[in-house]
């Protein structure tokens, strides 16, 4: 089934400018926050519920405000926070103040620790929450051999609740749309309808499994998935490796040839990962540049595949 365009009775319209908001929640690896704009920008004028199955940081959602949304992941205390957010926006500034509060009264390096074992011994939302703002880089990182986190504490100044507690007021209104459910993202993909739109942004393939604790992740599965929801009607945009440098390897993901309609290619600068993996050295190398596939044409011109 070929999809309908949205735009073949909207020559003249063009979609307003989204002013980049920029104000980090919580730091997830993949944060897409502070480039948006340039994805929202591909995005159709017009379409019916915005779903979002691999949340993370929520940065193009917040970004976006849609009117009616699901964000979605597999992993609990992620969407423990959002739902949060959501239903108690109050009980989450708590969440914070008490850790920060407890962190800064000892030994900070020993306090961190506690909360980080504590999490691994039973996750959940106000451990993660906390853990995130407070960790190496913002990089919450899983082993492979038995998924407990294991990031270090970070050198940065944790910021403060106060702080914290002004940005949840911020993030509020902008999330007021969503409902949050922990789903896997097949699940999310299956329940989209004909007009919704669905933006995807999956784990790198080549460098975050070791990162991403949340969902078990097959591109193979996910193409198959945005194919079928094509069909359907509803338009996706997908983030993907682009022109990233993952170690000694270029990035080059083939994908179906009749799947997507565009590509487009969004500069996210250097790689946290790396970074994180070579402790902190500039990485002039590292440069990544995702490519944002649509199943459907941008109102920002085409530039087919």
């Amino acid at each position: 089934m070929h999809q309908p365009s949205l735009f073949s009775d909207l020559t003249a319209l063009e979609r307003p400018e989204v002013a980049p908001f920029k104000t980090q929640l919580i730091k997830w690896v993949g944060n897409k926050q502070r480039y948006a704009d340039q994805i929202i920008a591909h995005f159709p004028p017009a379409y019916g519920t915005y779903l979002e199955p691999f949340l993370g940081s929520a940065g193009v959602m917040a970004n976006l405000a849609p009117k009616r949304a699901l964000g979605s992941d597999a992993y609990g205390p992620l969407m423990e926070i959002w739902q949060c957010l959501a239903e108690d926006p109050e009980r989450l500034i708590a969440w914070y103040d008490e850790r920060w509060t407890w962190f800064h009264a000892g030994d900070r390096q020993a306090r961190y620790d506690t909360i980080r074992a504590r999490f691994n011994a039973a996750p959940n939302g106000a451990d993660l929450l906390f853990l995130c703002r407070a960790c190496y880089g913002g990089v919450v990182r899983f082993r492979k051999k038995d998924g407990l986190m294991s990031t270090p504490l970070g050198a940065h100044p944790v910021i403060k609740p106060a702080k914290f507690a002004r940005r949840v007021a911020m993030w509020r209104p902008r999330v007021a749309g969503a409902r949050f459910e922990r789903c896997d993202y097949l699940d999310a993909l299956a329940r989209a309808r004909p007009g919704d739109l669905v933006y995807c942004d999956p784990p790198y393939s080549h460098s975050q499994s070791i990162l991403y604790g949340a969902q078990s992740f097959r591109l193979d599965r996910l193409l198959a998935a945005i194919s079928e929801a094509r069909a359907r009607g509803v338009y996706v945009a997908l983030s993907i490796d682009g022109t990233k440098k993952s170690g000694n390897t270029y990035c080059d993901i083939p994908l179906p040839e009749d799947l997507f309609v565009e590509e487009h290619f969004v500069n996210i600068g250097r790689s946290m990962l790396r970074r994180f993996q070579m402790d902190g050295q500039t990485l002039e190398s590292e440069v990544v540049r995702d490519r944002l596939l649509l199943t459907y044409a941008s109102p920002r011109g085409s530039q087919p595949r």
